[in-house]
């Protein structure tokens, strides 16, 4: 009786572990293949890391923020500022936490809703110095003789002070507010129809236009 003919198994028939790894070890597309995309995946989990981890290490801080737009010469209160939080590396310098400091302070310029408060914005004694950079300046209100230039100033806008015989009284003043509404009558007089300036300047030119204004109509040049 002739002998059964051997047939191999199914399981000789699969490829073995080691001739898996020995085809995919040894050059080719396939093995390039694999390395590509390997490489692009750890790449990918090191950016998504790396991101979370700078996140962490940066965190965020809270800051107050106008709660809607605050006018120059404003008073603060309560209510007008409100608590957010924000990446830390946004943050400018100054920024205030505390809504008690900012409370009855006058803002300098004029705060868009939701933007930072900083200390800057509001009437402080280091105020002029910040402005000018002149460590004895003073702050200096006068009532220019028009009406029609102070409209056009604005916070941080750089000033020459003159009398009405252009008498230079002080160069570069800066202008630190100017009130919103002219302080005006239907009764009174032209020279008090305009609304006050407040100008930044050194010690002795604050002197100088301030002794003038008692007697003389002040007028301004722009830089």
């Amino acid at each position: 009786m002739p002998a059964a003919s051997k047939h191999p198994s199914s399981a000789s028939l699969g490829p073995r572990l080691r001739d898996r790894l020995g085809s995919a070890l040894r050059p080719g597309w396939t093995r390039n293949l694999l390395v590509r995309r390997l490489s692009a995946a750890a790449l990918m989990v090191a950016a998504v890391v790396f991101g979370v981890a700078g996140t962490r290490a940066d965190g965020d801080v809270e800051v107050l923020v106008a709660a809607h737009d605050l006018r120059p010469g404003q008073v603060v209160e309560s209510g007008d500022l409100q608590p957010r939080r924000v990446a830390n590396r946004t943050v400018p310098d100054g920024f205030l936490t505390d809504v008690t400091p900012a409370v009855g302070r006058t803002v300098t310029g004029r705060v868009r809703a939701g933007e930072i408060l900083t200390d800057a914005r509001l009437l402080s004694s280091h105020l002029p110095a910040d402005l000018t950079g002149i460590d004895d300046a003073r702050l200096v209100p006068i009532q220019l003789s028009d009406d029609a230039v102070t409209s056009l100033l604005r916070p941080g806008d750089v000033v020459d002070v003159l009398t009405e015989e252009a008498e230079v009284l002080a160069r570069r003043a800066v202008v630190a507010l100017h009130a919103v509404e002219p302080q005006s009558g239907g009764l009174a007089p032209s020279r008090t129809a305009a609304a006050p300036v407040l100008l930044a300047m050194d010690a002795a030119a604050a002197h100088r236009v301030a002794a003038a204004g008692l007697d003389t109509s002040l007028a301004v040049v722009l830089h």
